[in-house]
């Protein structure tokens, strides 16, 4: 890890009570310090992800009622066609109709936003959410 470098930052004081409530949300082994490396890394992963050209992972999530006529082979259609940027799917059976799938993507931006896209506007799917995060490499 690279050495600490201390700056000090000024903010209204209610801004500063709001923000020490979250600090305390947090938890115990989080400060200030801590929370704002937290929100600076927080920062530089959504800019890694508005850049179309940068390679981030993903994980989409979505609920679907299995029943929906051809519904799962659509699903896997559109799975299938982007292998090289789909690591891993889990199928949870939620109750007797509806399941969860989650599916773990890494590519560049563009790429799994459209893939994520492709698989939402599945007619059947009914409810669903990209979550992406950075590879890592430059944080």
């Amino acid at each position: 890890m690279s050495e600490l470098v201390r700056f000090s930052v000024a903010m209204p004081d209610d801004l500063l009570m709001q923000f020490d409530n979250l600090v305390a949300r947090r938890g115990l082994a989080k400060n200030r310090s801590e929370v704002i490396r937290d929100l600076v890394r927080d920062a530089l992963v959504d800019e890694e992800w508005d850049n179309p050209d940068q390679e981030i992972v993903g994980t989409l999530s979505i609920v679907f009622n299995h029943h929906a006529s051809d519904l799962q082979n659509k699903l896997d259609q559109v799975q299938h066609s982007h292998h090289d940027k789909i690591i891993s799917a889990m199928h949870i059976h939620l109750d007797a109709h509806n399941c969860l799938e989650v599916i773990a993507m890494r590519g560049m931006s563009e790429d799994i936003r459209f893939i994520a896209d492709s698989i939402l506007g599945v007619k059947g799917v009914k409810h669903g959410r990209l979550t992406t995060t950075t590879t890592g490499r430059f944080l």
